[in-house]
């Protein structure tokens, strides 16, 4: 059978992205044979034997990946929830909320501890590496509440790119939508669009400019949003709905 890059097979057997099981390989907690993979390392699904964290892997043939049902849910996470399935400190992770799905799922992406909103799990590694690839220009949107009275002036200084981490963000959009008060604070409601999405870029982007965050949420990925979903709860994706996320 010919070879196939280990992430690649990783990520068709529904374990996980291809993304995150290029950083378990780097963390190295994947083995092919009984020896430690390297990235850029091929395998042969029938013959090689694959450990992820001393766990074998059930082999799957071409036939079985290709007509296995993938499976798309949309949650609302709430805030104090880690975005993994498991957590070696103990704390709420989004696998608590997704017990009665009926299979493993993953995120797609990430949202921090403190933020809430919308967020992907699927076990279609494909898809989860086309919506995180900053190359495909997914827009994600994002309230932000900041605890400043921000002018029109200072809301167009927060548009300009800048480097960060060196690296010169790409263009993004940030919106007024309202003033309010937050713990008796003035304060200022914005909504961002993010096409690319880089590590907590969000809170990067107030931290640059002295402004404290009380809240982030996540509202829409694309056409998806949270309409009628309460925190905490999931639904399906429908059939048109993950069309259009792999047509983007």
């Amino acid at each position: 059978m010919e070879k196939i890059r280990l992430q690649k097979y990783i990520s068709e057997c529904g374990i996980m992205s291809r993304r995150a099981a290029e950083a378990e390989i780097s963390a190295g907690r994947i083995k092919v044979n009984g020896i430690l993979a390297n990235l850029g390392d091929r395998v042969d699904p029938e013959n090689d034997a694959i450990e992820i964290n001393g766990k074998l892997l059930d082999k799957k043939t071409d036939g079985e990946r290709e007509n296995r049902r993938l499976t798309y849910i949309l949650l609302n996470k709430p805030a104090g929830y880690v975005t993994t399935l498991s957590d070696e400190q103990g704390r709420k992770t989004v696998s608590d909320l997704l017990r009665d799905v009926g299979c493993r799922v993953y995120p797609v992406g990430r949202l921090d501890l403190y933020s809430d909103g919308l967020l992907l799990c699927t076990d279609d590694g494909d898809l989860t590496n086309r919506i995180t690839h900053p190359s495909h220009h997914i827009p994600k949107k994002y309230l932000a509440t900041v605890t400043s009275h921000l002018n029109d002036e200072a809301i167009e200084k927060i548009r300009q790119p800048f480097e960060l981490d060196g690296y010169m963000l790409r263009p993004f959009d940030v919106e007024f939508v309202e003033y309010k008060r937050v713990q008796k604070t003035d304060a200022t409601v914005l909504r961002f669009t993010l096409y690319e999405g880089r590590n907590r870029e969000i809170r990067k982007i107030c931290s640059h400019h002295g402004l404290k965050l009380a809240r982030l949420s996540r509202i829409a990925i694309g056409d998806l949003n949270l309409a009628g979903l309460a925190p905490g709860k999931w639904r399906h994706l429908t059939e048109n709905e993950v069309e259009k996320l792999k047509n983007y």
